[in-house]
C-alpha cells in the first residue's frame, strides 16, 4: 500500500477540491494513460488494486506510472463512540484527484493491449475516467 514515509502533521482537515487539474493534467511519461473526469478521493488501496490489474493484464510487459500518491491522512472515529472528544485516529491515506488529472500511464504495448489494461484499471476506481492517448502516436500496424 502507498503512503508517506513520513508526515509533519499527524491529522488534516478534509477540505475542499475545486475546479480542474491545473497540475499532472498532459501525458508525461507513456503514450496512453487514464484521466479523471470527476472529483473524489482515491485510497492507496484503489490506487494498488488498479496498478495490479494493469500489470497482470500487461503481462508485465511495457511500463506503468502511477501518477498520484496518497499523501492525505484520513482519520476514522471507532465504531459506537459519542460525539466530541476530539478527532479519531489516522485510518488510511487518500489521494484527492480533480478532473483532468492523470491517473496512470503506459508504454511499451500496443494499442488494444493498453486500452484494455487500462479500462481494467478504471474499474477499480471510484471516479469515470477516460482513455487519452499522446498527440504524436503514431499507430505502426496501420502504416
Amino acid at each position: 500500500m502507498l503512503q508517506p514515509k513520513k508526515t509533519k502533521f499527524r491529522r488534516q482537515q478534509k477540505g475542499r477540491m475545486k475546479g480542474n487539474a491545473s497540475r499532472g493534467n498532459q501525458l508525461a511519461f507513456g503514450s496512453f494513460g487514464i484521466k479523471s473526469l470527476q472529483s473524489k478521493w482515491i485510497t492507496s488501496r484503489q490506487i494498488e488494486a488498479a496498478r495490479v490489474a494493469v500489470t497482470r493484464y500487461m503481462q508485465r510487459e511495457g511500463q506503468v506510472w502511477v501518477r498520484i500518491f496518497p499523501d492525505k491522512p484520513i482519520t476514522k472515529k471507532p465504531a459506537e463512540v459519542r460525539m466530541g472528544k476530539g478527532k479519531g485516529n489516522p485510518e488510511g491515506f487518500v489521494a484527492p484527484v480533480t478532473p483532468g488529472r492523470i491517473l496512470f500511464e503506459v508504454e511499451g504495448v500496443p494499442y488494444e493491449v493498453a486500452k484494455e489494461a487500462l479500462r481494467l484499471a478504471a474499474q477499480k476506481l471510484p471516479v469515470t475516467t477516460k482513455f487519452v492517448v499522446r498527440r504524436d502516436y503514431v499507430n505502426s500496424q496501420n502504416l
